[in-house]
């Protein structure tokens, strides 16, 4: 499965009353897709707001995104959870629904070992047919997927990449001791471009909702070896890399990305608590950056 060197992880769109806005996430898919060139989408991910989405929820995203899409780019699952069992009834369900391939995030909260992990991710791996993508993310989980664990999983046949936001350092260690098919994709967009330099494939990304044309074309500079042009893109766009999560001080992800859609004309509504949204402070900044 070829999942491409952008993918966007997506927001969940909702009304005015804090439910799904189908009409809008098929306008969103369409965005995507078609004007920021997304190859792939990760639909209830974290910044598609999944703590706070029911099983319910979740599936109906998987169908309908997968019906949207429509071939146009691959679905994305994000399945994963601190309950193993969960996990495995979500993907199996997610796997009934069409998708293309799923990412797991590490268990958070309950903080597993090294060995605890691997077995996590084994037992959902081999639950389901899909390719599996691992999302390595410790300032959420609190746990760090190690290098030694990755490269242990990286063996299992459908386990086919990770998202990594651990240093650069790791992610050059699981570059050079993992499979030649296993791709490794940052999941910094400020790292985008470091990322690609030490052998990583490409971006799971918040900022391409934004960027996301931009984006792809400083991979496509890199990957044909104009390395000047791609560090010329990175410059220019890496104001907004860190602006969408520092505006002007830390947000959690993806309150300034929702805001900045509706900027973008195409308003994707709030967020759900224990969220809330800009206060008018970080909507000027934003405003500011966007301009």
């Amino acid at each position: 499965m070829e999942f491409g060197r952008l993918i966007t992880a997506m927001v969940t769109p909702f009304d005015a009353d804090g439910q799904i806005d189908w009409q809008t996430t098929g306008r969103l898919i369409d965005y995507l897709i078609e004007e920021q060139q997304s190859d792939s989408l990760v639909v209830s991910g974290t910044t598609g707001e999944s703590p706070t989405l029911s099983d319910e929820e979740k599936l109906e995203l998987f169908r309908f995104s997968v019906k949207h899409a429509n071939g146009r780019c691959k679905i994305i699952a994000g399945t994963g959870s601190n309950n193993t069992a969960h996990s495995i009834h979500l993907t199996q369900e997610a796997e009934a629904a069409g998708v293309d391939g799923i990412l797991l995030v590490a268990p958070y909260y309950n903080r597993p070992s090294q060995e605890g992990l691997f077995q996590h991710f084994k037992a959902v791996a081999e639950a389901t047919a899909l390719p599996v993508i691992l999302y390595n993310v410790e300032g959420r989980t609190g746990v760090n997927i190690s290098v030694e664990t990755t490269l242990r999983l990286a063996q299992i046949d459908n386990v086919v990449a990770t998202k990594d936001c651990a240093s650069i350092e790791q992610l050059i260690q699981i570059v050079s001791g993992a499979p030649a098919d296993f791709k490794v994709y940052s999941g910094d967009d400020g790292a985008t471009l470091p990322a690609l330099a030490v052998g990583g494939y490409g971006i799971i990304s918040v900022a391409s909702h934004i960027i996301g044309a931009e984006m792809k074309e400083l991979i496509e500079a890199y990957v044909s070896g104009n390395v000047k042009e791609a560090a010329l893109i990175n410059g220019r766009i890496f104001p907004i890399f860190k602006g969408l999560f520092y505006c002007p001080h830390p947000v959690p992800n993806p309150v300034a990305v929702k805001y900045a859609l509706g900027l973008k004309d195409l308003p994707v509504g709030g967020v759900r608590l224990p969220l809330v949204t800009v206060n008018e402070a970080e909507a000027a900044f934003l405003r500011n950056l966007l301009a």
